[in-house]
């Protein structure tokens, strides 16, 4: 019966999450990032599910069924539109338009065929320089087809687009993808910086990336950074970038 009951939730969940887009229930929401003297760069764009009767629905509870099913499709194009109409806004204000946004796109997003040519179609029509629009991938990314990731990231870059390889060092992280990948920054994950201060095998793994992100010539942005101490152990190991609570919640 409890199994049953599951199934029966994520059959619901799926069916209201077709309707979601349409409906206009999902919204992006926005997590500053900052340097080491606490100026804004950008942000990253996280989707938000307002549902009218559950509420606010977390994306790791929907995301695995999008991705699970072809509605990942959908709602990846959706949050590249929204982010760089969302950069364009930003444009025409001199606070802003300096200011980069980061996007995650998943790994059947990333096998279309026509993946380049959407994503550079979507930049063009909002009118936006490349440059401020920073795709970030994950590895299940890359496992897939190195040599049609490789191409497809070539030609990305060519265009002026940035490329961040996210959650480094919690999958199948290998030294040959900072070699053949044409990538411009590498993300610490928050299961990492969490325990830098109490854990000492953390505390090197972040060391460790940070030094690799320097070698390559590769920009490093540390993620889920709560505390000052946090803050100052990276800053101590030469990280250049931050993103976390300490600096601010994602918002509308």
């Amino acid at each position: 019966p409890a199994m049953q009951r599951t199934v029966e939730m994520r059959a619901a969940l799926e069916a209201d999450l077709r309707r979601a887009l349409p409906r206009g229930q999902l919204q992006l929401h926005y997590q500053i990032q900052v340097d080491g003297e606490h100026r804004p760069l950008g942000a990253e764009a996280l989707v938000r599910w307002n549902h009218p009767q559950r509420g606010m629905i977390s994306p790791m509870q929907f995301i695995p069924i999008a991705e699970e099913s072809s509605l990942i499709l959908d709602i990846g194009n959706w949050v590249l539109d929204t982010a760089c109409r969302q950069l364009a806004l930003w444009g025409k204000q001199e606070q802003t338009r300096y200011m980069g946004l980061a996007v995650n796109v998943s790994a059947q997003q990333f096998r279309k065929r026509d993946f380049v040519e959407t994503v550079t179609a979507i930049v063009r029509e909002h009118g936006i320089d490349p440059a401020r629009l920073k795709l970030e991938l994950t590895e299940s990314v890359v496992l897939s087809d190195v040599a049609d990731v490789v191409a497809k990231m070539h030609a990305l870059k060519a265009f002026g687009i940035k490329l961040s390889l996210d959650d480094f060092g919690t999958g199948y992280s290998s030294l040959s993808y900072l070699k053949q990948l044409p990538l411009d920054q590498i993300k610490i994950d928050q299961s990492f910086v969490r325990d830098i201060a109490t854990d000492p095998s953390d505390a090197v793994m972040v060391q460790t990336i940070i030094d690799l992100a320097k070698n390559f010539r590769l920009e490093v942005v540390a993620e889920g950074v709560e505390t000052k101490v946090q803050l100052d152990f990276l800053r101590k190991s030469g990280c250049m970038s931050y993103q976390g609570y300490l600096f601010g919640k994602p918002v509308p």
